[in-house]
C-alpha cells in the first residue's frame, strides 16, 4: 500500500472491507435500486453468475466515492473487488463476462458461482 492509501482514513477502511469480504463491489446506489446504469450492469452480470458479493453505496459518502477512486487508482464507478484485488469496472466485467473469464477468476479465486452459460 502506498504512503498515501495509509494516510487516509477510508483508504484503511476500503482495504479492510476488501479483504474481509471475497467479493465487493463499490456501486452507485444498492443492488435493489442501482443509481447509475453502470452499476445496474454489474449487478446484474453479478446477479447471472449467482455469486454473494458485498455492495458499498458510494452516494452515501462522497469522501468514500472520491477515496476508492484513489484506493484503485480508477476514475470510474462501479469498482469490482475479488479476493481483495481489484478486478474492473463496467466495461472491463462485461466484457470478462461475455468472454467467460468471470466465471474462471471467481473459480481460480475459490469464490462459488454459476457457470457462465
Amino acid at each position: 500500500m502506498t504512503e498515501t492509501a495509509t494516510a487516509n482514513p477510508l483508504h484503511d477502511w476500503i482495504a479492510n472491507a476488501v479483504q474481509e469480504h471475497p467479493v465487493v463491489l463499490f456501486m452507485k446506489g444498492v443492488p435493489e435500486q442501482p443509481q447509475c446504469g453502470f452499476s445496474a450492469t454489474v449487478v446484474s452480470i453479478l446477479n447471472q453468475v449467482d455469486v454473494d458479493y458485498v455492495a458499498v453505496n458510494v452516494l452515501q459518502n462522497d469522501a468514500l466515492r472520491q477515496a476508492i477512486k484513489e484506493y484503485s487508482n480508477w476514475p470510474t464507478i462501479p469498482q469490482l473487488y475479488v479476493k481483495g484485488e481489484f478486478v474492473g469496472g463496467c466495461d472491463i466485467i462485461r466484457e470478462m463476462f461475455q468472454a467467460g473469464e468471470l466465471h474462471q477468476v471467481l473459480t481460480e479465486k475459490g469464490v462459488a458461482c454459476k457457470t457462465h452459460a
